[in-house]
């Protein structure tokens, strides 16, 4: 087992589009309620209008987010089916890494390596 697995560079998409706070409040916003306009996501913030639908779009590039037409607004919703492939992706790496290590301490307990000083 490697810890990239076989989905690595659409995990990687996804933890570059999350890798930046303000992309990362705006997926917290959504991830607690119901779709929300921009109009909506601004509200109490100094972010600009244009500044979240960049982010947005680099969300919903990553498919994070998906946009649909609600009357005259546009409104966001989370995928989360697309978060669960990050879930699944650090899961992944947190088992290659347990493995690893434990294999580490087995190749020095039989070498009497572990406690001396």
């Amino acid at each position: 087992m490697s810890p990239g697995g076989d989905k690595s560079d659409d995990s990687a998409q996804v933890f570059a589009a999350l890798g930046d706070s303000t992309r990362l409040r705006l997926v917290a916003r959504l991830a607690a309620s119901e779709p929300l306009s921009i109009t909506r996501l601004t509200a109490g913030t100094e972010i600009t209008r244009q500044a979240v639908t960049h982010h947005l779009d680099v969300l919903a590039d990553a498919g994070l987010v998906r946009g649909r037409r609600r009357g005259r607004e546009r409104v966001w919703e989370l995928d989360r089916a697309r978060l669960e492939l990050a879930r699944r992706a650090i899961d992944h790496i947190s088992t290659w890494w347990d493995e690893k290590l434990a294999e580490v301490k087995t190749s020095l307990e039989a070498n009497g390596d572990v406690g001396e000083t």
